[in-house]
């Protein structure tokens, strides 16, 4: 007859036990710190990812060759074409347009690619495990965006403005709210227009559908408005000429493709303000009602 053992001693339990809820180890502090995540983790995540990706550095690279490349190549042109008071009344500023709506084309492209890149490659997953909240994601990438968007843009276009400037001596003068608008005022205009294109590839989720999306919305008005020879289509054309993105970008420097009204002054920006917020707040909501 075997003689009963006595019952083992139970082992100590482990550190990451005495972490846990209701664990009888109250008096156990982890040296690992635990903080609670909040929006500057994100943004911290999402600037890693956006300096990190080749893509941003050919896009940007690009939009600073058109920008600046063409701005400067008008501006040479005009200042060894002009006669004597032909710049009189125009705005030196204003022949920066030609390469910032080219370039536009480069912001968008970027913004689109900063959350649909995502969606085609998967990483969306990691990204909303690493952070639950949707929302949070969702206004991280738009700060991060938004402020790249805007530096560059805002870099790019003072420098095209001063260079114009000093090459157009002849040009009127300009007063200080002139050269807000045509450098400070069309950089967020631009840079607004890149975070509706970061709204429009996370609604699509496909790079190549949201930015043709974006293209067209830039482009389409004001070819269609190009082809309304009916006069019957007269209101139409000219709302479409009024409201599409080429003439927006033209009154910030007092210019506009039409003389009967439509945008004017600041009424550029507010317009894609309130664009851009109404289509963040649709995409909030879409987010958190539908799978990743």
């Amino acid at each position: 007859m075997s003689t009963p053992q006595p019952p083992m001693p139970q082992a100590a339990a482990p550190d990451w036990q005495a972490a846990a809820p209701g664990s009888p180890y109250p008096g156990y502090t982890s040296p690992i710190p635990v903080v609670r995540t909040h929006l500057g983790h994100a943004i911290a995540s999402e600037w890693t990812k956006i300096r990190s990706v080749r893509s941003t550095m050919w896009t940007l690279g690009v939009f600073l060759l058109l920008v600046v490349g063409i701005g400067l190549l008008v501006a040479a042109l005009v200042s060894a074409n002009e006669s004597d008071g032909s710049l009189s009344g125009e705005n030196p500023l204003s022949f920066g347009v030609f390469g910032l709506l080219l370039g536009s084309i480069c912001i968008i492209t970027l913004g689109v690619l900063t959350t649909a890149s995502e969606y085609g490659t998967g990483m969306i997953r990691t990204t909303m495990t690493a952070c639950p909240s949707r929302a949070r994601v969702l206004t991280a990438k738009a700060i991060v965006f938004f402020a790249v968007a805007f530096t560059v843009t805002f870099v790019s276009v003072l420098l095209v403005a001063l260079a114009d400037v000093s090459m157009l001596s002849s040009a009127r003068s300009l007063s200080g709210e002139e050269w807000l608008k045509g450098t400070l005022g069309i950089s967020f205009y631009i840079a607004l227009l890149g975070l509706l294109s970061l709204v429009v590839g996370s609604v699509i989720r496909h790079s190549a559908g949201a930015i043709t999306i974006m293209i067209g919305l830039v482009l389409a008005p004001l070819v269609i408005a190009l082809f309304m020879f009916s006069q019957a289509l007269e209101d139409v054309r000219q709302a479409l000429f009024e409201y599409s993105i080429p003439n927006q970008l033209a009154v910030f420097y007092s210019n506009s493709l039409s003389d009967s009204g439509g945008p004017s002054g600041w009424d550029p920006l507010w317009i894609a303000l309130g664009v851009t917020a109404a289509a963040f707040g649709g995409a909030v909501a879409l987010l958190n009602s539908r799978d990743v």
